[in-house]
């Protein structure tokens, strides 16, 4: 994350969390603050109090939104009230209050939009900041320490509100819907948007790509000469966020899972709020889990027999933050995969004979698996066939080796425990050419879906007429 993002905004209907500092314009509302100039001392300051007190008693009233800027009144309030003359006699202690005060109205604008306290206040700020000479760009004053509640034992006590993304964002809100991606095994893709994907994409490639978060994945032959491919190096970029985190580089490769980033930290770095990304190692050399809190976000990275793979958990406004939506650049877990890189499981199931030759280009290496065999082998881990029971089936094909039946199975794990919506945890391919044993809805259930959709729309139409 580049410094310039400083603001967290959710503009309806865009799916932004936040745009660049440099991109907002301020109107600056300083007719009403001509009365504090450099020497206004005690008196423009107790103005300026009265104003707030004013302001918080009226929003107090009037308002039961989950804005905080009565919070930022408060603190700044305390502080300033410490001396009479803070203003005149210690410019340089007036200013990181303002600071402060700046930051915490900047903490809550998302949920202040319209508030006429909020908007007081960041007028007031900015005037009083530009009168007595004060830069945007120096310290601020210290977090206050608090006792941690106990289910909050855990955090440092020092942590910034902003660096916890429910807490900030969604204490007062239904829960934030979150998205889950995955891949793994030949490999097999499943998009945010719950499409499921069997790909080719050899080499390097981009999983996700956003503005708080890269992914990379590196995926080479399974054989030699082999275009079947399965993920052998990770690389994970974690954006430099306000005081939250450092940027922090995590990777992966065959043999080599470590529970540290690159350079041998565990956490965000040096910053107040570094508690909010860590490492966890599950299972040594086998499972790590990079929670990262303050964007709401669980990564799990796994090696299952020589192979690695991947899956996320994040809510849906961190997903969509890009910085150009119509000109983003591929992007394999909200995108896909493109349609030159996908492979039809139909079309192999059916160019597959029973002698269990591999048809997805292993060279002079075949499989000892036919698709009986394969499917005997799937059911152990994953007794209902949907695409994972499938995606094994097709692995085996192609690989031969059973490894990949526990990368499948691990991955409808990662599944149910990361995705939010438990009935979408399965999926099935919608067409009826699937082969023996599929559990996909028959087609004259589909007909008949069809045929009730249009009898309620023709209803409809006979009503309104």
């Amino acid at each position: 994350m580049s410094a310039g993002y400083t603001l967290w905004e959710a503009t309806p209907g865009s799916g932004r969390l936040m745009k660049p500092t440099r991109a907002r314009v301020v109107v600056k509302a300083r007719a009403g603050w001509m009365g504090m100039g450099r020497g206004a001392g005690p008196t423009a300051l107790g103005l300026f109090k009265i104003l707030t007190v004013f302001m918080c008693t009226f929003h107090t009233a009037f308002s039961s939104s989950p804005c905080r800027i009565l919070k930022c009144n408060s603190e700044f309030w305390s502080t300033t009230s410490n001396s009479h003359h803070i203003g005149a006699d210690d410019p340089v202690e007036f200013c990181t209050a303002l600071r402060t005060y700046a930051h915490c109205t900047r903490r809550t604008a998302r949920f202040c939009r319209g508030d006429l306290a909020y908007h007081s206040a960041v007028h007031g700020i900015d005037d009083l900041m530009s009168q007595h000479n004060c830069s945007k760009d120096g310290p601020t004053s210290p977090p206050r320490m608090r006792t941690p509640p106990p289910w909050d034992s855990q955090e440092r006590s020092d942590s910034p509100e902003i660096c916890h993304y429910e807490k900030n964002f969604h204490r007062h809100l239904a829960t934030p819907n979150y998205t889950h991606c995955g891949l793994f095994g030949d490999p097999h893709l499943r998009t945010f948007t719950d499409t499921f994907q069997t790909c080719k994409i050899q080499g390097a490639w981009p999983l996700i790509d956003n503005n708080y978060l890269n992914v990379q994945v590196t995926n080479t032959p399974v054989h030699p000469g082999s275009t079947a491919t399965a993920t052998s190096k990770i690389t994970i970029i974690f954006k430099n966020f306000q005081e939250c985190v450092d940027q922090k580089v995590y990777q992966a490769e065959m043999d080599e899972l470590p529970a540290a980033f690159v350079d041998g930290s565990k956490n965000g770095g040096d910053k107040s709020g570094a508690n909010s990304l860590k490492i966890v190692e599950k299972v040594s050399g086998q499972h790590i889990e990079i929670q990262a809190k303050y964007i709401g976000t669980t990564i799990v990275v796994r090696q299952v027999g020589r192979y690695l793979t991947f899956a996320v958990r994040m809510p849906e406004e961190v997903v969509n933050a890009v910085e150009d939506k119509e000109n983003q650049g591929l992007y394999l877990c909200l995108q896909g995969c493109p349609q030159n890189q996908q492979i039809d499981f139909r079309t192999f199931h059916s160019q597959t004979p029973d002698t269990g030759s591999k048809k997805h280009g292993t060279g002079s290496v075949g499989s000892s698996f036919t698709p009986q065999m394969a499917g005997a082998k799937c059911k152990e881990k994953l007794p209902v066939e949907d695409l994972y029971f499938q995606s094994c089936v097709f692995d085996l094909l192609t690989t031969g080796d059973v490894n990949f039946t526990l990368a499948a199975y691990y991955a409808f794990e990662d599944v149910k425990l990361l995705h939010s919506n438990k009935d979408k945890l399965h999926l099935f391919e919608r067409t009826t050419d699937l082969g023996s044993g599929s559990a996909a809805p028959p087609s004259g259930l589909g007909m008949a879906m069809l045929l009730v959709a249009f009898v309620c729309v023709f209803q409809c139409c006979t009503v309104l007429l």
